[in-house]
């Protein structure tokens, strides 16, 4: 059996296109040490494969970070499955608050160094040493009693979604952020720290570190702003939370509530969908109306554009030797920096 897809990944969308499998997605993570993360990754793949299941998931020594897709006629042995591994029984999932049954097309496992990257040597602090884990009322009462709220994602995920009045760092990764919140929260030691991501994975890592920092009261928002949507709608709560949420697959977001706060980033209409420009050599992520989509197909330059409409073979030609993340320079432009070519 190959532990590998090697399909095309056109092929792959297009045959997702026409499978009309009920799917759930879910996300979740775990830090744990996990001995082999090589021999792991192939035990998860031969399981997860035979049910169907499509993914990112990235494992290192200190753990697992999975992002999937699972087919529900086989959900109870997904869960069977991660009930009987030691390292994963009982981990908590985040289930999506929007589906569309086509968050991913194939099923990726990778090793990693880290199952997030954040840039710091974790034997200088105690990684395990987290802040306090506040449900959804918690955290609104946090907030309203003048907590300091900081939002421990990338620009282009705030920019189309965040908590009112938290601070957004214009941060392009995880890495930067962490020392840009540092700067930002100097001289604020004693005040009580709110911060949130995505589903907490971030937060566990930032809490642990702004503690070994020295900060008094650090907390997060448990299990990320995909299960404070969940919390807010089930228990009528007041939400707090405006916009999207950017997640990393093939939705690029959900929506959590009907506000739209920003705007296509070609037009500066009031916009919130994110695309990735079709031009292989660039593939940058950016906010595109659908009347723009239309005009530049996609695109997100006039250069761009003109490069989609060559040969494919061409196209190919001119991608050799090019360095990939040089040219692509995917999330490369700050919230304030961000230019598109009109």
């Amino acid at each position: 059996m190959a532990l590998h897809n090697r399909i095309d990944k056109k092929l792959l969308k297009e045959r997702l296109e026409h499978d009309n499998t009920p799917r759930k997605t879910v996300s979740f993570y775990r830090y744990v040490h996990i001995e082999n993360p090589a021999e792991y990754r192939d035990h998860l793949y031969r399981e997860w494969e035979s049910i169907g299941c499509l993914g990112r998931i990235y494992l290192a020594n200190e753990g697992i970070n999975a992002q999937m897709s699972v087919p529900s006629n086989h959900w109870d042995a997904f869960e069977a499955h991660i009930e009987k591994d030691e390292l994963l029984s009982g981990v908590p999932f985040k289930v999506a608050v929007e589906d569309s049954n086509r968050s991913f097309y194939k099923l990726k496992i990778k090793v990693r160094n880290k199952i997030v990257a954040d840039g710091l040597d974790d034997t200088s602090f105690n990684p395990w040493n987290t802040g306090n884990h506040l449900n959804a009322i918690e955290f609104n009462q946090a907030i309203a009693d003048g907590a300091i709220v900081v939002d421990m994602r990338n620009h282009y995920e705030s920019e189309v979604g965040h908590f009112k009045g938290a601070i957004l760092p214009d941060a392009d990764t995880f890495r930067d952020e962490l020392k840009m919140v540092e700067s930002m929260l100097d001289g604020k030691e004693n005040e009580k720290i709110l911060m949130y991501c995505t589903g907490g994975i971030r937060c566990e890592k930032a809490s642990a570190y702004f503690k070994h920092l020295g900060f008094k009261d650090v907390n997060q928002l448990k299990g990320g702003i995909i299960e404070y949507a969940h919390q807010v709608q089930e228990q009528q709560l007041e939400n707090k939370y405006i916009g999207k949420n950017f997640v990393f697959d093939e939705r690029l977001g959900e929506r959590i509530t009907d506000d739209v706060i920003a705007t296509c980033h070609q037009c500066g209409k009031t916009c919130d969908n994110h695309t990735n420009c079709l031009n292989e050599d660039c593939h940058l992520l950016f906010i595109q109306c659908d009347e723009c989509k239309a005009r530049h197909e996609g695109c997100c330059s006039d250069d761009c554009q003109e490069i989609i409409q060559l040969p494919m073979e061409e196209q190919k030609e001119r991608r050799k030797g090019q360095n990939k993340g040089e040219a692509r320079n995917i999330f490369k432009k700050g919230r304030f920096g961000f230019k598109i070519l009109k």
